[in-house]
């Protein structure tokens, strides 16, 4: 008797592996957990997580580029200033940002309780 499928077998179809590294990691996390419907989902939201987290990252990052390209300008007014600290955007996106890590530190410890006894042993040593 074989093993069942990994818990990505029950997931949607994604882009090629080597191109996108959020899949890949998915895919390792998968392949250690039971092929059953909650892990599945686990492995989808988590995935989903990662990606809005990085998105995020992505827009904090942006506004400290755009902020030194502003003090980069010759004729930086006092105006400009002002403007580039007043990015309400990018708090918003740091308060999304909190979220996401609190829910992919939810979402890693569900995938812990899951793992497949012989992965956390293995693991373990």
């Amino acid at each position: 008797m074989g093993m069942p499928p990994p818990a990505l077998a029950l997931a949607a179809p994604a882009l090629p592996r080597r191109a996108d590294p959020v899949r890949v990691a998915m895919e390792r996390l998968a392949h250690s957990l039971p092929a059953r419907a909650d892990a599945a989902v686990l492995v989808d939201l988590l995935e989903d997580d990662l990606r809005e987290g990085l998105d995020a990252l992505g827009d904090v990052e942006a506004h400290f580029t755009d902020l030194l390209d502003t003090l980069r300008t010759e004729n930086l007014s006092p105006v400009a200033l002002l403007e580039a600290g007043e990015d309400l955007r990018v708090l918003q996106r740091l308060d999304y940002l909190h979220h996401v890590i609190v829910q992919v530190r939810k979402r890693l410890s569900q995938a812990a309780s899951l793992r497949h006894p012989a992965h956390a042993a293995t693991r373990s040593r």
